[in-house]
């Protein structure tokens, strides 16, 4: 009888070692991913910005927006329109590269941090008929 506990108690052991170590790396792919999920609350989030902002409580506006930017969900719905349903998804960037791979694509959904401070990536010089450059 208790060689029967001590067998239980060590499967239990080896399910709480199993369950710890799927925690640590939590990996999902991208072609598994269900947009239909990730799509609703971040419509519904949109929709209770807006109702918000109705209303004219511009301090619950900010603090909504701030939730929808650190949104993992809204974050890879951007990610997906922008390398894959824009238009221009074959266009080179500023860094020169035109595709993305599925796993680029979950390495820049973790790296993506969107901040209220916006700065521009590249500014480039135009000339244009008539003008001069100058940078005094």
């Amino acid at each position: 009888m208790q060689t029967d506990s001590r067998c239980i108690w060590k499967i239990k052991l080896q399910v709480r070692v199993y369950m710890s170590k799927t925690r640590l790396k939590p990996m999902v792919e991208w072609s598994h991913i269900n947009w239909r999920k990730l799509e609703r609350p971040v419509y519904k989030l949109e929709k209770q910005i807006y109702q918000t902002s109705v209303r004219g409580n511009v301090k619950a506006v900010r603090r909504l927006q701030k939730t929808l930017m650190k949104s993992w969900s809204a974050r890879c719905l951007e990610v997906r329109r922008v390398t894959q349903d824009n238009q221009g998804k074959k266009t080179a960037d500023v860094d020169g590269l035109k595709s993305l791979t599925p796993k680029q694509r979950l390495i820049l959904v973790g790296n993506l941090k969107l901040s209220p401070k916006v700065a521009p990536s590249r500014r480039v010089w135009i000339p244009k008929p008539g003008t001069e450059r100058s940078d005094h």
